[in-house]
């Protein structure tokens, strides 16, 4: 019995230390077009509670940070959240910021220090500049429309899906459960023929507009690296606009895709050098507003 028990806990102690269970994850905020006093840069609070569903805690990361901020924050988050919304991919605070982060996470990453990196819309469309060096999105008509996933035959395999349960694969390709709100995309055929971003990426879905096919979900093949360019957030967390939907399968992609990326961040053991510093950067230091039911997020934080 005692031996039992020493086996026990020492097999407690050994998956404890493999895992963190107190992840913090950051968002990256991003520019706003017309900006007020105390208000120039803002997170949709939507990918705050994506995150936090699945047991993370938040912390903003903020935009024209100086490098040595961002390296301090580099290492004391465990991942990191490139959100939608409307930033230029190519220069801004938002840009830099992510350059910034993609090639820590690059090198981390290098050296076995597991640092996950998730693009939603906008997020990973600045990936695939992020990778390649350029700016290769085509325009698509997608603003505002749900649809369902093409999945490619190895994506049931996938570290994305592969916890997925099966009727909700079967009801991802069969039913318009991802909403899609982006003009630009990245079509399958420029993907196939970019060297950088064919060899980096595992194209794991696409969809159609009817006239382009783009990628829809991809996972990098060496690095904890991933991107949709639906949104798995709104599905739980947007109520507003009737493209996204919100059956029961649909709520259930909201949670199973942030659980698969905490479960990434969990992998990581990076930290704040204390527990007043940590508190001082959580994203509970702010408060929510609600915006409206004609804007593109009901709750906005600002900054």
């Amino acid at each position: 019995m005692l031996l039992f028990f020493y086996v026990s806990l020492t097999c407690l102690f050994y998956s404890s230390a493999k895992r963190n269970d107190s992840p913090v994850i950051g968002i990256l905020a991003q520019e706003i077009r017309s900006p007020k006093p105390n208000q120039t840069a803002y997170i949709a609070a939507s990918y705050v509670k994506f995150l936090e569903s699945a047991g993370a805690r938040v912390v903003p990361v903020m935009i024209n940070q100086t490098l040595e901020e961002y390296k301090k924050l580099f290492n004391s988050i465990n991942g990191i959240l490139y959100p939608g919304g409307s930033a230029s991919i190519t220069s801004s605070g938002y840009q830099r910021a992510a350059k910034l982060f993609y090639e820590l996470a690059i090198e981390a990453n290098k050296r076995g220090d597991y640092f996950p990196v998730w693009g939603t819309c906008l997020g990973y469309e600045e990936l695939t500049v992020l990778t390649s060096g350029k700016n290769l999105l085509s325009h698509t008509n997608t603003s505002g429309v749900a649809l369902p996933l093409n999945f490619i035959n190895r994506a049931k395999d996938s570290r994305i899906f592969k916890g997925f349960p099966d009727e909700l694969i079967e009801d991802l390709a069969s039913e318009p459960l991802t909403a899609n709100a982006h003009s630009w995309s990245l079509s399958l055929l420029t993907h196939n023929t970019n060297e950088e971003l064919n060899s980096f990426y595992k194209v794991l879905s696409t969809n159609t507009d009817g006239t382009t096919e783009f990628v829809s979900t991809v996972e990098a093949y060496d690095y904890p690296i991933y991107g949709t360019q639906w949104h798995p957030e709104k599905n739980a967390f947007e109520s507003e606009k009737p493209y996204i939907p919100h059956s029961p399968s649909a709520v259930k992609t909201t949670f199973y895709m942030a659980e698969f990326f905490v479960s990434e961040a969990r992998k990581n053991f990076h930290r704040f050098g204390s527990k007043a510093e940590e508190s001082k950067a959580l994203i509970y230091n702010y408060n929510p507003l609600y915006a409206g039911p004609d804007r593109n997020f009901e709750q906005i934080y600002y900054f």
